[in-house]
């Protein structure tokens, strides 16, 4: 995945393309000339177990620098993911066991280098040092800061002075990172602009510990597929690099209109000239933005599957939504095997307990709140249409359809 049509990406593209803040202003344009390798610093706290498409815009950019010579360190937050951080919590984070760290952290390295070169990182672990830190060091390491420098933190301040809980421990965080940045020597670090707080930390504490200090490189945290919210695990709104390519294909398409640029300019390597004609042809309503939403679709599935499976995804989103037609990978069940579903006898069958059952759906609440919002449908059968009742007549070939992107087609018994 190279940032750049023809090469190594230039320094222009690196310091510009989706850049928010370089803490010092010119430091690191300065730096790239220098002919020095620069240690890449990127933290990632295994708190949830898959990465999306938001930490791939950072993971571009680490791409990028490693095609011009410079070395990543990658961060494992193996012990700040026990802590939870806070950044832009309103409330405390649930502490998670080490376990549950370790447990995460197998996925996201592998992931992590679906788009970083493995070959050119250094991956570390926090538990490297903090497994032996000592409360001594603790203290120390604590009484190089005050209570309103970290209250400078606007998270923190605001709950502070709306007198919500605020944990010594999640104070504790922006200081092991910083301590991280100590530790591997860090000339820059990464992060979206919920870090920038955290990133400056590491340089304040890096000069009082004799080493020149960090350059800090924020960029813009992408909109999740609801277009309101960051993208997050947590909000259910993230489109994952695991995603099976139909599912990656689905969501890129569900997003709104007005963030497509931005999911232009973040994930494609698509020129600047060429996204400003995109822009133009958006404002002047000359193109559909379903057509350039589905190059980017294809273009995003084809980064992480390969181009087969975005060919693959892009003909079966034709097939199954515009031409209405039901998916090949359907799911099916025999008519036989829903009697336990039947309502009293009839032709009915209970819906929510059958697609709960059936595992298209979490819980049978959810099922009813589907059918409440008009999401369920019976594409194919008697009943053909919108379903609007929990009891829907049901015979061997009616295909039903949960959301966008859940098929079950029953069959008859063999």
């Amino acid at each position: 995945m190279n940032p750049a049509k023809n090469g190594a990406p230039g320094v222009d593209y690196v310091l510009a393309r989706g850049v928010i803040e370089i803490i010092p202003k010119g430091s690191l344009a300065e730096a790239l000339q220098s002919g020095k390798t620069l240690r890449l610093k990127l933290g990632l706290d295994p708190s949830k177990p898959d990465l999306h498409i938001g930490h791939a815009v950072l993971l571009r950019k680490l791409r990028a620098l490693q095609e011009m010579g410079h070395q990543v360190v990658l961060i494992v937050g193996d012990w700040t993911a026990q802590i939870g951080d806070p950044s832009g919590q309103s409330i405390m984070r649930p502490m998670l066991t080490g376990e549950e760290v370790k447990a995460n952290a197998e996925t996201y390295m592998r992931q992590f280098f679906h788009v970083v070169d493995k070959a050119k990182t250094e991956v570390r672990w926090q538990s490297e040092w903090f497994d032996d830190f000592k409360l001594d060091e603790v203290v120390r390491l604590a009484g190089r800061f005050t209570v309103a420098q970290m209250l400078q933190r606007e998270d923190f301040r605001q709950r502070f002075d709306a007198k919500q809980p605020l944990g010594i421990h999640e104070l504790l965080y922006p200081l092991l990172q910083a301590y991280d940045s100590v530790v591997i020597e860090a000339d820059v670090e990464f992060g979206g602009t919920d870090q920038l707080f955290n990133m400056l930390v590491g340089r304040e504490l890096q000069q009082e510990m004799g080493q020149k200090p960090q350059i800090v490189f924020t960029m813009k945290l992408l909109v999740g597929t609801d277009g309101v919210q960051k993208m997050s695990k947590s909000l259910g709104n993230t489109i994952d690099l695991e995603d099976p390519p139909g599912d990656q294909y689905g969501k890129v398409m569900s997003i709104p209109d007005d963030v497509l640029m931005d999911y232009l300019e973040a994930t494609t390597d698509l020129p600047d000239e060429e996204l400003t004609y995109i822009r133009k042809q958006l404002d002047e309503k000359s193109v559909n933005p379903m057509d350039v939403k589905k190059r980017l679709a294809r273009d995003i599935v084809r980064q992480f599957h390969g181009e087969a499976d975005a060919d693959k995804a892009a003909t079966e989103f034709e097939r199954v939504f515009q031409e209405r037609e039901t998916p090949g990978d359907v799911n099916e069940v025999s008519l036989a095997d829903l009697g336990s579903y039947q309502v009293d006898g009839s032709t009915d069958f209970d819906l929510p307990h059958l697609l709960h059952g059936e595992g298209l759906v979490a819980s049978v609440a959810e099922v009813r709140r589907l059918i409440k919002q008009g999401a369920v449908h019976v594409l194919e059968g008697p009943g053909e249409g919108t379903v609007k009742s929990p009891h829907v007549e049901l015979a061997a070939g009616s295909v039903l359809r949960v959301g966008k992107r859940r098929f079950l087609k029953v069959v008859d018994t063999p």
